[in-house]
This record gives C-alpha cells, structure tokens and sequence, in this order.
C-alpha cells in the first residue's frame, strides 16, 4: 500500500472521497442487481412452458349476437351548416367527435391545417381538432 500523509486534514479528505466512492458504487451496484433480476425473471417466463389460464369473461356479460362494435375513424371531417338564414361557418372536427351534425366529408391532415387558416371556418370547440394538430387557435 502506498504511504498515506501524514497531517489529519489531507487524511480526511481521502477518507471523504473514498468513501463517496464506495456510495456511487453501491448506487451502480443495486441498480444492476435489479437489471440482473429483471432479466432473469424475462428469461423464466421464456423458457418456462406455456402456462393454460381460464379465459377471462368481458365485464357486461356476453356481446349481442351479430353485434360488432363501430370501427374507430382517425382523421378529420368538414361539416357545413346551413340555416334558413345562410350559410354558418364551416367546423373542423375529429373523425370520431360526437358532435357532428348531418353529413361531414373526410379530409387529410393537411387539409384540415389548410381549412383551419380560413377565416370562415372553425375547428369545433369539442374536440379540438386544432390542438390535435398542433395549431391551437384558442
């Protein structure tokens, strides 16, 4: 082992950093044992053999017969208003926003960006359509 010094100050500071040393080391050393043992409980699922569990029953009992669940539209649509008294703005909306009144006509993501810089239509304050796309005009 090499000489150490001989005055208490240069000791102490050694015995301080030796020891923040062997802290960081234990910090390195636990969280590589977590590793280690998340990796062996991924390698025991693996290699283990298939296990047969019941099937679980969807909460609400069995589906309708012949039921089978709308599909979920992605996108955007333009609705167009009209009243008695003319055209109101056009709206903006997701595809799936519960909101749409009467027929709406899908458009892309780039149309909607485009549609939504015209002063004569609005995105619908229900679904937001403008923060979905990164626009936010609120």
């Amino acid at each position: 082992m090499s000489l150490l010094p001989p005055d208490p100050a240069r000791l102490r500071a050694i015995l301080a950093y030796l020891e923040e040393q062997i802290a960081r080391s234990e910090t390195v050393a636990t969280y590589l044992r977590l590793q280690r043992d998340a990796v062996a409980a991924a390698l025991a699922d693996v290699e283990s053999p298939p296990r047969h569990r019941p099937r679980r029953r969807p909460k609400g009992g069995t589906p309708l017969p012949g039921f089978t669940p709308p599909p979920v539209r992605t996108g955007y649509v333009v609705q167009q208003k009209r009243t008695p008294a003319g055209p109101e703005p056009a709206l903006v909306h997701l595809a799936g926003c519960a909101m749409i009144e009467g027929a709406a006509h899908p458009i892309r993501a780039d149309e909607a960006r485009a549609a939504l810089t015209d002063p004569t239509i609005e995105p619908c304050t229900f679904c937001r359509p403008d923060t979905d796309l990164g626009m936010d005009l609120t």
